[in-house]
């Protein structure tokens, strides 16, 4: 592939948006490749003119993590199945989670664990430290075994755990600052069942039972909302694939899904705009309407939920047996400064792992997600909530809202200086920089 001909899929500057509305960009080019070679031609190409270059996924990162006024790298077209080795599949990185499924039903393989929302590409989900629920299970990117970048002087890098091994905790979340991968290979598991069970709860006899319940499940995950005391849990277990399925069924599930998470959450947000102090009454109905169901379907199914309505969020990773003090200081924030707030707050927990970047590296995590209304600022809330996870030690997911800077995220991770070093080693140039990574890793 000649450079020549790899610029052939550059085309003309246009304004770029992610799915939050919190990012809009304008690059200088758009390449579309649709192979590796095409992306070193790219980078090559991008480096004689001076260009920095970031590859774009789904846009579903709230920060600006993907933005550029250099060469914006759309990697859709490099997805699907690219190999499989037993439990061992190898994607292309522009494959979206969604795809997943049906990519891996022939196989009988599923992942081992995933997130609720699935328009991600692999690539970057896996770099900005995506994750589900579940004490025993890492985020998905623990869940890499190998993978291929392209460097900043256009030459394809493999990482795996017999080829430049001492790469991969670096590698696996690795922010877009180390190249662009260009695909990665996912240990997978045996395709399995999720029986979920699904209740209304009081917040207070969560939070006294949260190390319990976290260990004692598979899968467990609450949402609390910010004017009730009430709190919707979710608890998954894990089924052999022959088990039998009791789906949700379709009207229950567009109830659930469709009408009281979305739609009465925007109904919610649209009419506080105009009438903040409605919130209180509507999250105290919200907690009644709030469904109990058990039903049983393959995993996908189960983990994963539609968003239809947009909104930005703030993600902070905390030592699990700080979660109740956390949230409880985030209620009385709420109800101390008089905010109005209409998303739930959601709570998750994850593995320790020994990924140098990850938000869980070397303890065992608690997740506080905070959501605001697309159309309405988030700033106060969101700075009032991030001081809060602050003092218990928490650790900002890469991909969500928040203002921390390389200084303080020095202290948060014991390998970042490692990290810092392999960026050096990979791009010394800083081919791949924007403001975001000078901001969270310094020039």
């Amino acid at each position: 592939m000649t450079v020549q001909s790899a610029m052939a899929t550059l085309g003309p500057s246009r304004r770029w948006r992610n799915w939050g509305r919190t990012v809009e960009a304008r690059p200088a080019a758009v390449a579309s490749p649709a192979s590796p070679d095409e992306v070193a031609a790219v980078i090559r190409t991008a480096r004689e003119r001076g260009l920095p270059v970031k590859a774009v996924g789904a846009g579903h990162s709230f920060t600006a993590i993907a933005a550029t006024d250099g060469v914006q790298l759309d990697i859709s077209a490099i997805d699907g199945v690219l190999a499989v080795d037993g439990t061992r599949v190898r994607l292309g990185a522009g494959t979206n989670l969604y795809q997943l499924p049906a990519l891996l039903a022939p196989h009988g393989l599923a992942l081992a664990n995933m997130g609720d929302i699935d328009r991600q590409t692999i690539a970057g989900a896996t770099a900005t430290g995506t994750h589900g629920t579940g004490l025993r299970f890492g985020g998905l990117a623990t869940q890499i075994r190998a993978a291929t970048l392209v460097t900043a002087s256009g030459d394809l890098l493999r990482v795996s755990e017999s080829e430049n091994a001492e790469l991969l905790p670096a590698v696996r979340i690795g922010l877009g600052a180390l190249g662009i991968l260009v695909d990665v290979t996912i240990e997978c598991v045996p395709a399995y069942l999720l029986h979920a069970v699904e209740r209304g709860e009081r917040l207070d006899a969560v939070l006294d039972e949260w190390l319990d319940r976290v260990e004692a499940a598979d899968h467990f995950e609450f949402y609390a909302f910010p004017h009730a005391d009430g709190v919707s849990t979710k608890t998954n277990t894990r089924l052999p694939a022959d088990a039998e399925r009791h789906p949700a069924h379709p009207v229950s599930n567009w109830i659930e899904e469709v009408l009281v998470q979305s739609g009465v959450i925007a109904a919610m947000c649209q009419v506080s705009r105009v009438v903040p102090d409605v919130l209180p009454p509507l999250h105290r109905l919200a907690t009644t309407l709030q469904g109990n169901r058990d039903f049983t379907d393959a995993s996908p199914a189960v983990f994963t939920s539609p968003r239809y309505t947009r909104f930005r969020e703030m993600e902070y990773a905390l030592p699990v047996e700080a979660v109740p003090d956390a949230l409880r200081a985030v209620k009385r924030m709420i109800a101390e400064r008089d905010l109005r707030i209409g998303y739930p707050i959601e709570v998750r927990a994850a593995a320790a792992d020994d990924i140098w970047l990850s938000t869980a590296h070397g303890r065992r995590t608690g997740y506080i997600a905070v959501h605001h209304y697309f159309r309405q600022d988030p700033t106060r809330y969101f700075r009032e909530v991030e001081a809060i996870m602050r003092s218990f030690d928490g650790r900002p997911h890469w991909g969500k809202m928040h203002v921390r800077d390389a200084g303080s995220l020095a202290a948060a991770y014991p390998r970042f200086a490692d990290f810092l070093a392999v960026r050096d080693r990979l791009d010394p140039e800083r081919v791949f920089r924007n403001d975001y990574l000078t901001r969270v890793l310094g020039v």
